[in-house]
């Protein structure tokens, strides 16, 4: 008797467990309905009553009530879906389910009168015979509406409610049943009261497949059924304890309590030390992906995970080289791993790691035979079966000091456009398995995503440094011209030396021309560096008509210069780089001029700021060579330019805010207007100095 009840215990348990997992799958569906909440509220209800049969036993009141409880519930998801389907919505059928509701209340109320009876046995055993009845009625009316309702239903509908429906008709059978007998022999039927223990585990059971095929395009997640499944193994570790405790007792054994004890505080310490175990949670996802999904991975899961981490980097995220490390290894939950790129033998050289700082790589991690074997290749090499003599072609390529290292657990090769971008050496997960073919596809397609990224960033480093070497080659040819002028310059001092070295004043200006040279050339070379981009001031207020008149100084001695302006007019503007450009555009007009022809230089101030103008009347421009040619660099109509001066005045008056326009006719020569922002107030700088240029 003692077996039939522990049996009987259990069944209810393990139904209990199962319902409630049912309710929580239910309530997780984004779009459910009344019908779903309606299933879980059942389900939930029965959990209650398998709870009260386990603890308080058949008899008890509370058992009673809730037994009326979960009846009513089942009704009423029943009644939800026949509303649901409007053809099935008769009179008839209506007053079915009202009566029984009806009933269900009247049990209700002769479970809560019947203890007001205890001092009458005739009333006790009319209230006995009457609640028999009462309960033989209900599960004849359900399953009138049970068949009801399934014959009622179309052939898709029929297959959703197929499981659900035969589940309760189970139920209410071994009711009907169980109370027939009650009825007729007048006594307590405590074997079927056992044996329904085991009818509602099979009913649990097949009521939460039916509710998920009954759940047309519901996705659980994985991780809310490995938190299900988790929650059920805990049930069953306790229904497990409770089997022992009482087991004890039957046996009789002395000091039972101390023994009881004894198994509880030891399962219970057990149950600490095992569940917390990372070692005992990936060996239980393991053992669940293995066996309970037709997939090893949530590809959804998987993908979302893997692009966050590529691709989404916090602002105190590790480089990428890291990341991309971390990626693949969460995949096959890797505790760490290494990447390798080539070098420019082709080698593989160490580039980052993650998570494994032990591991000891030499720094001809691979050589360019097991480069070019994983670039031909492109497979997952498993080490296990290279120790294991599986894969003789990796043995042959394989660095030494890979198969040494047993923590090495795979290399991932990372392809780009069949190149090599990199290898990825994981280490072996917590729980050691071997890798199937759902391992290699993901492992295959991850590493050529991240072969992308790796190659992208590449391309961005190389772009960069191109860029840089453009800046640089753009201030060497800035340089180039400004040197060619310093050349002449310094060339015509040389000439006249001769014939004026013992003229003290021409001695004098040629010690200032050499030593404003000596300052230009040192500038230059200060240009040239990427840290110091030469000597620059910051904008401030400048005479314009001392600009000019420095420029037209220092060109005077080969050419006529004519300068022709009001000194008040002030601008916003550095004086070194506005001195230079201006000295571009005179020495142009100078190239352009015949000898002899005066070329002017006008200071004024316009509605539209203070404008500085040079004027020749040389060859003038066409306007097709001003639009396509005039600002290009290294496009020159002088034999031996080099086309920058243009370009690089347009660049220096650009930098300060002003604008540098020219107008030409050919045969008739050309006007160019620097427009810089007017500037109030006294001048800051000292007039600018003579340049050599």
């Amino acid at each position: 008797m003692a077996l039939f009840y522990l049996i009987g215990s259990l069944g209810h348990i393990l139904a209990a467990f199962l319902f409630a997992a049912t309710a929580t799958w239910t309530l997780l569906k984004p779009s459910g309905g009344m019908r779903h909440k309606s299933l879980a509220i059942a389900a939930l209800i029965t959990v209650l009553w398998s709870a009260s049969v386990v603890s308080q036993g058949e008899s008890n009141i509370l058992s009673h009530l809730c037994e009326s409880l979960r009846n009513l519930a089942w009704l009423g998801f029943m009644m939800l879906l026949v509303r649901q389907r409007r053809d099935n919505w008769h009179p008839a059928v209506i007053t079915v389910y009202l009566v029984l509701g009806a009933i269900i209340l009247a049990e209700i109320a002769l479970d809560l009168t019947m203890p007001g009876f205890a001092g009458s046995p005739r009333l006790i055993e009319a209230g006995t015979i009457l609640t028999n009845v009462l309960r033989m009625m209900v599960a004849i009316g359900a399953l009138v509406l049970v068949h009801n309702l399934y014959t009622a239903a179309g052939p898709e509908a029929r297959w959703s409610i197929r499981l659900p429906m035969g589940a309760l008709a189970l139920m209410w059978v071994f009711d009907l049943n169980l109370y027939t007998v009650a009825y007729l022999t007048g006594g307590p039927v405590n074997q079927l009261y056992d044996a329904r223990g085991l009818a509602m585990m099979l009913v649990a059971g097949v009521i939460a497949i039916g509710s998920r095929r009954n759940l047309q395009g519901m996705r659980v997640s994985r991780a809310v059924t490995f938190q299900s499944l988790s929650l059920m193994a805990i049930g069953g570790y306790l229904v497990v304890m409770v089997l022992v405790v009482r087991a004890l007792d039957l046996a009789g054994i002395p000091n039972i309590q101390l023994a009881q004890l004894t198994v509880v505080v030891g399962m219970t310490g057990l149950g600490l030390a095992m569940f917390p175990s990372r070692r005992m949670r990936a060996w239980f996802k393991i053992k669940l992906l293995k066996h309970f999904f037709r997939h090893r991975y949530d590809y959804r899961v998987e993908w979302m995970r893997f692009t966050e981490t590529l691709g989404r980097p916090a602002p105190d995220a590790a480089p990428l080289d890291e990341r991309v490390i971390k990626a693949i290894a969460d995949i096959t939950e890797s505790p760490g791993g290494l990447l390798l790129i080539p070098d420019e033998r082709s080698a593989l050289v160490p580039a980052a790691r993650w998570g494994w700082p032990s591991l000891e790589v030499p720094q001809g991690a691979g050589d360019a035979a097991f480069a070019q074997y994983c670039e031909r290749q492109g497979r997952i090499i498993e080490l296990d079966g290279v120790r294991d003599g599986a894969a003789p072609e990796d043995m042959d390529v394989v660095p030494e000091w890979m198969i040494a290292t047993l923590r090495i657990w795979a290399a991932v090769p990372l392809i780009h456009f069949g190149k090599l971008t990199g290898v990825v050496v994981l280490e072996r997960p917590v729980v050691n398995r071997t890798l199937d073919w759902e391992d290699f596809d993901l492992l295959r397609l991850a590493g050529r995503q991240v072969a992308s990224y790796l190659a992208e960033a590449r391309g961005q480093e190389e772009l960069l440094d191109a860029k840089r070497f453009d800046e640089f080659n753009r201030r060497f040819a800035f340089i180039m011209h400004d040197i060619k002028n310093l050349v002449s310059q310094l060339t015509l001092v040389a000439r006249n030396a001769e014939r004026h070295a013992d003229n003290p004043r021409f001695r004098a200006d040629m010690i200032a021309t050499l030593n404003i040279s000596v300052d230009k050339m040192n500038d230059l070379l200060a240009r040239l560096s990427q840290h110091n981009r030469g000597r620059t001031d910051g904008p401030r207020t400048v005479s314009l008509r001392a600009i000019a008149d420095a420029v037209a100084a220092n060109k005077r001695g080969g050419h006529p210069i004519h300068v022709d302006g009001r000194s008040n007019v002030l601008a916003l503007a550095d004086p070194l780089r506005l001195e230079q450009a201006l000295a571009h555009i005179v020495q142009n007009a100078i190239d352009a001029s015949e000898p002899g022809v005066r070329v002017s230089i006008g200071v004024e101030r316009t509605e539209k700021g203070a404008v500085l103008t040079v004027t020749d009347r040389g060859k003038g421009m066409s306007a097709e060579f001003i639009r396509s040619r005039l600002f290009r660099p290294f496009a020159s109509t002088k034999d031996g330019g080099f086309g920058i001066g243009a370009y690089e005045a347009r660049t220096l008056i650009g930098a300060m805010g002003g604008r540098l326009d020219v107008t030409s006719h050919e045969g008739r020569g050309s006007r160019f207007l620097i427009t810089l922002p007017v500037a109030t107030g006294d001048v800051v700088a000292e007039g600018p100095r003579r340049i050599a240029s």
